[in-house]
């Protein structure tokens, strides 16, 4: 399995598999288990059809690292675009965004102007909605190791102006048990994702044994009693059967009310589970990726669990 991840990690990274590979018909069609179509609208019809099921939505277009100022204002302005088509679909209007998306390799301060105008642009959402309406949360996704203390500094600047912000962490990374400590008190709302970047084992949990018991302990604190009393939102983004019953028994022991948590799961990753934990009674939300920059996307995809590309084959070939 350790070969199989590094192997499409390294894909992922490959300029030459993302300029050639995305033309290949058979990848073309085993990347739709994992996103509804390239456009904004086959999203938002995803997101539509989930809701039926009692499941939310976060929209992300795919792409990082962007080269021009230019081009990140225009991915916060598409994304402005979406959270009124998402308020006209009747959508919470929840977001996931990289901050190489919005200029973060350019300029901190440019990063941040877009991100400001995304919440600012929710915000005003949220207010035309009708006051039974949920907000929706504008989550700041995480990237590798080298971005965490730009993206964490980032958040703790935004948070300090809105609410409705939330931030990634990772568990495979040694440093993120200080990080999460560091946000808790700020009744932070932490999306808790094992990670799916190349890192050196210096510095990321390279066994998944660590990398899971990693993940628990984690969640443990941001589920305690201190977290929640200081305003802290759990998003449990994992789809191992065995790790969220973990963390279900935890919860009930602590009598945690699921409000208080939400299982989140990527699109087209065991709708089994995710379709169950909503039967249950506990808050779901699935992250619907879309854009044509999906190739590094798909590939980290497959690594965070290679037996993905078991799945990928029977659906290919019957």
């Amino acid at each position: 399995m350790g070969l199989a991840r590094n192997m499409l990690i390294a894909a992922s990274q490959s300029r030459w598999l993302r300029e050639h590979a995305m033309r290949w018909r058979f990848v073309r069609h085993a990347s739709r288990r994992f996103m509804p179509g390239e456009r904004q609208e086959d999203a938002l019809a995803a997101a539509r059809e989930l809701a039926t099921l009692g499941i939310g939505s976060t929209l992300s277009r795919l792409g990082e690292n962007v080269t021009e100022a230019a081009e990140a204002e225009a991915v916060a302005d598409h994304y402005i675009n979406v959270l009124a088509a998402m308020q006209a679909a009747g959508l919470a209007g929840s977001l996931s965004v990289k901050p190489t998306q919005l200029g973060l390799d350019l300029d901190a301060n440019l990063c941040e102007r877009n991100l400001e105008r995304i919440l600012v642009a929710s915000e005003k959402v949220a207010s035309e909605k009708s006051a039974g309406d949920k907000r929706g949360m504008i989550l700041i996704d995480m990237e590798s190791s080298a971005y965490v203390d730009r993206t964490l500094e980032l958040f703790r600047r935004a948070r300090a102006r809105h609410s409705h912000v939330g931030v990634c962490l990772q568990s495979y990374l040694r440093r993120t048990p200080a990080d999460l400590d560091s946000l808790l008190p700020l009744g932070a709302a932490i999306r808790l994702v094992k990670g799916a970047y190349h890192e050196p084992a210096s510095i990321a949990y390279p066994a998944k044994r660590d990398v899971d018991e990693a993940y628990f302990a984690l969640a443990r604190k941001l589920l305690s009693a201190e977290s929640l009393a200081a305003g802290a939102r759990a998003g449990i983004g994992t789809h191992d059967p065995k790790l969220i019953a973990r963390i279900i028994e935890l919860i009930n022991s602590q009598g945690v009310a699921k409000s208080r948590i939400e299982f989140q799961m990527l699109y087209g990753i065991r709708r089994d589970l995710q379709r169950k934990l909503a039967a249950d009674g506990w808050p779901v939300s699935v992250l619907i990726s879309y854009g044509t920059y999906w190739f590094p996307w798909y590939m980290r995809r497959l690594a965070e669990r290679p037996a993905n590309v078991w799945f990928v084959l029977k659906n290919m070939f019957g």
